[in-house]
């Protein structure tokens, strides 16, 4: 057996046996994943996957995976707004404060690794080392307030 046929990342894990957020797992059951579990399926089992491909060149945008996590954060940044922000920086208990930087510490690596996949590497350290410089200019142009 080969060292690729013994690496972890080719162990079979149930689905029971994953720790997933609350919603993940009726999401990976619904037939919209359907077609990318069946790609994920014959990748982990070294079968054929030119019928999962051929499924998924099918589907149209909308019912994408890559557009379904794109929908996400246009929503939820669609009223964004720092000083929101700052506000429960400053009025969250420290413990809620740690919690919700531990979220954004997985999310900041997850955003990372689906525009590496979307749009290449190289790209995706062009287009975060551009946000975080502009993100920089933003933040020290922009009004903070300090509560009493």
């Amino acid at each position: 057996m080969s060292d690729k046929e013994n690496s972890p990342l080719r162990k079979l894990v149930p689905l029971e046996g994953i720790k997933m957020e609350s919603g993940s797992e009726e999401l990976l059951r619904s037939s919209a994943m359907e077609p990318y579990m069946n790609l994920a399926l014959a990748v982990m089992g070294g079968r054929d996957i030119d019928a999962a491909i051929e499924r998924i060149s099918a589907l149209p945008l909308e019912e994408r995976y890559a557009w379904r996590v794109v929908s996400a954060l246009k929503w939820a940044f669609a009223d964004f707004e720092t000083l929101n922000v700052e506000a429960d920086r400053q009025t969250l208990p420290s413990e809620d404060l740690k919690d919700l930087a531990d979220e954004c510490k997985h999310r900041s690596l997850q955003f990372c690794l689906f525009l590496g996949g979307l749009i290449g590497q190289e790209q995706m350290e062009l287009t975060m080392t551009s946000a975080i410089r502009t993100a920089r200019v933003v933040a020290a142009q922009s009004p903070g307030f300090e509560t009493s």
